[in-house]
């Protein structure tokens, strides 16, 4: 068993080497900062193919690291998804923004109010105009209604007078 976990590690150093190596020539791409499930299973593989003949590897053993290989990829969806519904969801806030009065402090610090004409979802972050400012969605203050122009007076004439 230590023979396996020492052919592991040095496997494992191995493949770091071979990305690393990988990574310095320009055509490839930048090396990757967590493990994803093309790695696990390459550690996976290299440590079966390292096993010692006589002594080889416990299935209880590869079926927990089955598992946790199927763990990894179902969290790293889920969070694909939890990024993908938060995006959503910036950009609903936003879209309520438009025709409402929001403030922002600006640069300066002064703190500046206006009417949201519009949203871009260009960027990562909603962009709201405010005049001809505009403004990410996080650095918005405030958000209000705004006075009506005309305040709506109820109706007191009964409807059976009106249609008569």
């Amino acid at each position: 068993m230590t023979d396996a976990i020492t052919g592991l590690v040095s496997s494992s150093a191995a493949l770091t080497a071979q990305a690393a190596t990988s990574a310095a020539t320009p055509a490839a791409s930048t090396a990757k900062q967590e493990m994803d499930s093309e790695l696990f299973m390459k550690l996976l593989v290299t440590q079966l193919r390292n096993q010692d003949p006589s002594s080889p590897m416990d299935t209880n053993e590869m079926i927990t690291q089955t598992t946790q290989l199927a763990t990894m990829e179902k969290l790293t969806s889920m969070a694909d998804t939890s990024t993908e519904s938060f995006s959503l969801q910036m950009r609903t806030v936003a879209s309520a923004f438009v025709g409402k009065d929001v403030s922002y402090v600006d640069a300066s610090g002064a703190t500046i109010s206006g009417v949201a004409t519009s949203v871009s979802f260009i960027s990562g972050v909603p962009q709201v105009t405010v005049g001809t400012a505009v403004i990410p969605l996080d650095l918005i203050s405030g958000v209000q209604m705004p006075a009506a122009a005309t305040p709506v007076t109820p109706l007191t004439t009964p409807v059976s007078t009106l249609v008569s």
